[in-house]
């Protein structure tokens, strides 16, 4: 006889086996009584931390005004109040928003406006990227093949380059630049006609595919092309965006501006809500009825987006991410010497990865041991990497030297522990 209590799908596994009852600041504390220091963030989500005052304020205000309103039916002040204040932070031109619920939502808009604004069919992405998981942006995405088993064939015009990933490649930076744009021109003549191409979308640091970032000259080279041929440009900067990778904007370390963002995460400390951006004039070259949703641009969601801008400005929280990012950065390299598995520490800011390897293959198993042993210490984290083999440092911007330092150690004592 069928059982009929309702259950979770079996397919969401969980990365870890703590029930949350609570969060606070960097912390979690679970349903058996331990605390967990989060360097988890919700995958990137709780910039301000765990319930933030000022945060968890904004909601409950707004919740006790109105909960939703729709953004076609009506208009909520919080929703133009949470586009002016972004038009502050993103670049000029850049003036123009677009709200949903999720990032995979808004390169879904991202690709039906490049392609009606330019007229033309095709979009190039980068080896390794991770845009969502609705049909569209998934055919963008090239992480992990377990994301795309089972559902081809996959939405046609997406041509993949090579990401200058110097370490997967065995080359100085120089030499894997100077491929990928290669390879990236001869796209032009062998696969997209420059003519038929729409845009490139780029996540400037790498998420899901292993926390490498690109390179200046790289993102210059591709501004450059795109500059002549009439493509446009569009930043991924779900994960990395939003102080994150110790500027506002990960795209900032590369002196590149793009002509579409695509922001999520961070920007509401936990509330679903993401935006793209662009200048007012492209987004004007959408079709009517490409841009709409149920819920995106929630009144709730855009209140604790307002006050975690405000909250990130005050604090001097992107500063606090490039500051604690170094000593993070410097205490993991400072282990490679004695575990020569760490592979290579790379990233920015508090988006920091530790490939573990073994000899020359990647070593999954020993990161996911890794993240057990430092769960049974009170560490949370995370993997990532098409092998799953990187181990990633994902703090939320609040992180002290003494949460880094004592993250640090526990996750030394896990290294000897697998080892």
């Amino acid at each position: 006889m069928t059982d009929h209590k309702g259950k979770l799908s079996p397919l969401l596994k969980q990365a870890t086996g703590i029930t949350a009852e609570r969060g606070e600041g960097a912390y979690i504390h679970a349903t058996d009584g331990r605390r967990y220091l989060d360097f988890t963030s919700g995958i990137g989500v709780t910039s301000t931390g765990h319930c933030h005052p000022k945060v968890v304020a904004a909601a409950q205000k707004q919740v006790a005004t109105m909960i939703h309103a729709q953004a076609t039916t009506v208009m909520n002040p919080r929703l133009p109040e949470l586009a002016e204040k972004l038009g502050e932070l993103t670049p000029d031109p850049l003036n123009a928003f677009f709200f949903s619920n999720a990032g995979t939502e808004v390169a879904e808009a991202g690709i039906r406006l490049v392609r009606q604004a330019t007229g033309r069919p095709n979009i190039i992405v980068f080896h390794g990227g991770f845009h969502g998981r609705t049909m569209g942006s998934l055919s963008l995405t090239t992480s992990s093949v377990a994301l795309r088993a089972g559902v081809s064939p996959m939405m046609g015009g997406v041509v993949v380059a090579p990401f200058p990933h110097a370490h997967h490649y065995g080359w100085s930076e120089d030499e894997t630049t100077d491929f990928c744009l290669r390879e990236l021109d001869r796209i032009f003549v062998t696969y997209s006609a420059p003519k038929e191409t729409a845009a490139m979308m780029i996540e400037p640091v790498q998420g899901e595919g292993g926390y490498v970032p690109a390179n200046a000259r790289f993102m210059q080279g591709l501004r450059e092309r795109c500059d002549k041929h009439g493509i446009m440009l569009v930043f991924d900067e779900v994960q990395a965006g939003f102080g994150r990778s110790g500027k506002f904007w990960a795209h900032q370390h590369f002196g590149v501006t793009p002509d579409a963002i695509m922001i999520a995460k961070g920007l509401a400390s936990g509330f679903p809500i993401s935006a793209l951006a662009a200048s007012e004039e492209t987004m004007a070259r959408g079709w009517p009825g490409s841009q709409g949703g149920t819920y995106g641009g929630n009144a709730v969601a855009a209140a604790a987006a307002i006050a975690t801008i405000d909250v990130i400005r005050e604090e001097g929280l992107v500063e606090n991410a490039d500051k604690m990012g170094k000593r993070l950065r410097d205490s993991l390299q400072g282990l490679q010497k004695d575990y020569p598995e760490m592979a290579d520490v790379r990233g920015m800011g508090l988006m920091l990865g530790v490939e573990m390897r073994r000899g020359d293959c990647p070593d999954g198993d020993r990161a996911g041991n890794i993240l057990k042993e430092c769960e049974k210490r009170g560490l949370l984290m995370l993997r990532c990497g098409p092998y799953h083999e990187i181990v990633r440092w994902l703090p939320p911007l609040i992180v002290n030297g003494q949460q880094i330092d004592e993250a640090v150690g526990i996750f030394e004592e896990a290294l000897k522990a697998t080892a």
